[in-house]
Formats: structure tokens, sequence, C-alpha cells
């Protein structure tokens, strides 16, 4: 199809916000590591088969190829052996540094640590390496997860937590939820008294853990209704996503009845990824004054097709309501695509709508930059910071 020359420029040239990210990866990688990080799999990818082989795989060869200088399409050996010869650093600086993403919000809430000490650099390490301006998003479960790790008793629990997230809004720009891996969207969806938060506190803390990870449904619906009331904008984790999630309990929808419960006043809530549940989540987002979406993640994973996902997007919310997002985790080829496949399945969705008469030229310009950073940096108030 024909790309308008005028549309292609402008999302040539848009410094996006990257609404919902996280961190590229310290260590080296050996080629099996790298291709189990390109995708939600946790299981080892199997001997007789190459993550290369997939539109994530397909995209990394046709878009991040040049910048380790290697022609578009390189072979998969090829580009190993051209992002094998370079530190994590320079993958870093090369290929996140020529996203054209200008401001990524970093969600830290998972963060391993191996024997040296944290797995992926830290917001500022980040920020110089990419060149790009950071802003964090804090985890909710992670915040109350460090205080039951620091010993904080059930009786003190909720109040130490409160503070901790008052605490927190004076740095982040949002909050984030996993409930949908921790339990799924079929919770209660009134808010726990603090007699409920005591009581499922004092279970959580009396089984022996390694690791305090909450799971409990009344302490993550409390902790969802606890960052819907801060003012900041709260992301959700909706759809695609690791093994570790039940997807049919990941449907946004059934976050309806918690929705109609939330009060004029509460934080906007974002929905995150979606797929492929983003049709709902451009119903909700479409009835919901405060309701928000995006399609990042999959975007990555679709490759080549991604530019349906893009164009269901678009259906029902208004485009006040969309956000973009890589979801890039750990490698930097991620954060690149994203961006990339984005841009390319927004300039062919306009192009063909602007051609078809469907929609001026000037509109389609104003809908990719409000989609590509401006609706980010009104929802985060990205200006006031």
């Amino acid at each position: 199809m024909t790309i308008n020359p005028e549309i292609r420029d402008y999302l040539d040239a848009l410094e996006l916000v990257d609404h919902h990210v996280h961190s590229t990866l310290i260590p080296r990688l050996t080629r099996a590591e790298f291709e189990l990080n390109m995708t939600e799999a946790s299981a080892p990818i199997p001997s007789w088969m190459t993550q290369f082989d997939s539109q994530v795989g397909f995209a990394i060869r046709r878009y991040c190829a040049p910048h380790l200088g290697l022609d578009r399409h390189a072979d998969a050996d090829a580009y190993w052996a051209a992002r094998s010869a370079v530190s994590t650093e320079e993958a870093t600086r090369a290929l996140a540094g020529s996203s054209g993403i200008a401001t990524s919000l970093i969600d830290t809430g998972y963060v391993p640590t191996g024997t040296t000490g944290p797995l992926l650099f830290d917001l500022d390490e980040f920020a110089t390496l990419s060149g790009q301006q950071v802003f964090e998003i804090v985890r909710l479960e992670t915040l109350l997860e460090r205080l039951a790790s620091a010993g904080v008793p059930a009786a003190e629990l909720e109040r130490e937590f409160d503070a901790a997230l008052q605490k927190a809004t004076q740095t982040a720009v949002g909050f984030k939820s996993i409930i949908a891996y921790r339990f799924g969207f079929d919770f209660d969806p009134r808010e726990p008294t603090s007699a409920d938060f005591l009581a499922a506190a004092e279970a959580w803390l009396s089984t022996p853990q390694t690791h305090r990870r909450v799971s409990d449904p009344v302490l993550l619906r409390a902790l969802l209704w606890k960052g819907a009331r801060t003012g900041l904008p709260v992301q959700i984790h909706a759809g695609y996503g690791d093994p570790s999630l039940d997807l049919d309990r990941c449907n946004p929808l059934l976050l309806t009845p918690w929705l109609r419960l939330l009060p004029a006043d509460a934080s906007d809530i974002i929905l995150l990824h979606c797929y492929p549940y983003h049709r709902e989540a451009g119903y909700l987002a479409q009835v919901f004054p405060r309701v928000y979406f995006d399609v990042g993640l999959a975007i990555n994973y679709a490759g080549a097709q991604s530019e349906q996902i893009i164009a269901e997007s678009l259906e029902l919310a208004p485009f006040a309501k969309i956000l973009f997002s890589t979801d890039a985790w750990g490698l930097p080829e991620l954060h690149h695509i994203g961006a990339a496949l984005w841009r390319r399945g927004m300039a062919r969705i306009l192009s063909k709508w602007v051609a078809d008469d469907e929609w001026s030229l000037a509109d389609a310009v104003r809908v990719a930059d409000m989609i590509g950073r401006g609706n980010a940096r009104r929802i985060y108030k990205l200006a006031d910071r």
C-alpha cells in the first residue's frame, strides 16, 4: 500500500512517551537465554527450534539488525554473532537509544537479583544509556511485600503501607497492580475494611515463606482500592502475559463491577496490554470516564501482523483514552521494535483512512500525536515533573 509521506515523516520524528516499560538486562546472555527473553515463556526453548523463527524474531532481524552493522533481515546466526559481540551497555545505547522514544515510565516492581546484585539497569543508568527521560511506576504488591519482608507486623502493616504509598506519590508518576497474575479479575469488588485487611495480613504473615509474595485476594483488592485513592494513575495488567496467570480470568470485562464502584474522584485506571481482550478494553475505555488502555506487548509479539491489533484498538475508544507502550523487559530489542512496529502500523492505518477520505490529514497527525505522547503527558502530568 502507499504510505502518505507526511504521515510517515511525522511519525518517524515523533518523540514517543512509552508509558509502561521495564529496564534492560545487565548480564551478558547466552543465545538460549536471549531467545527465552524474546518470549513470555518460562520454560527453556526446545532444542529443535529457534525463537528467531517467530513474528518477534523476524521483527528483531528486520528492525534491529541495521543498528548492529548488519543488513535488514540478516539471518539468526549472523544477528546473534553481532549481538553477542557488543556489551549490554552498547546494545542498550544502540537499540533503546535509537528507538525514537523520548520518555519512559519504568515499572520497577520486578527486578530480579543475581549473585552480583540487580540484573536490570537502574533508572539513572537506563536514562543515561538510552538518552531518555525516565520516571518511575511503583508496583503496589512490591511495596507491601517489602514491608512484610522488613518485619512489619500484621497489626501495623496497613498503616505502614499507607505511609509508604503516600511517600511514593512524591516521586512516582503512577502505580501498578498485578492482581491479574496473583489472583485474577473475578474478585469481590467491594473495598475491604481495616478489619478485613488485618485478618488477611495475619493469615499471610503467619505462613512461613522464603520470599513474601502477596496473593490473598483481600490484600490485593485493598491495594487496588488504596492505589485508586492516591490521585495518581493506576496501571492494571490485563490479558496476555507469562504462564503464571490464568488468561481467562484476566479479561478486563471482569473488572466492570469494581469500576462501577469507583468514586468520581478516583485515579485514572489504565489497562495494560489487554490482548486478546483489547476490543473489550476499548469498550471499557468508551463507557467509563476514568478508564484508558494500550496494546503494548502484543505489538512486539505480533510483529508484521501487529497492524491489525493496532487498528482494532482504534475501533471504539475515544482517541484521548489510548496510549502507546512497549512493555519491553530485559532486551533493548523489544524497546526498539515496539516503537518501530507502532509507527509502521499507525502509518499504514492512517494513510488508508486519509486516502479513503474518511479522515483528514490534520486529524490523522493529531491523533498520532495524542496516542504517541500527548495522552500520556496529560494523564501522568509529566509537564509538572
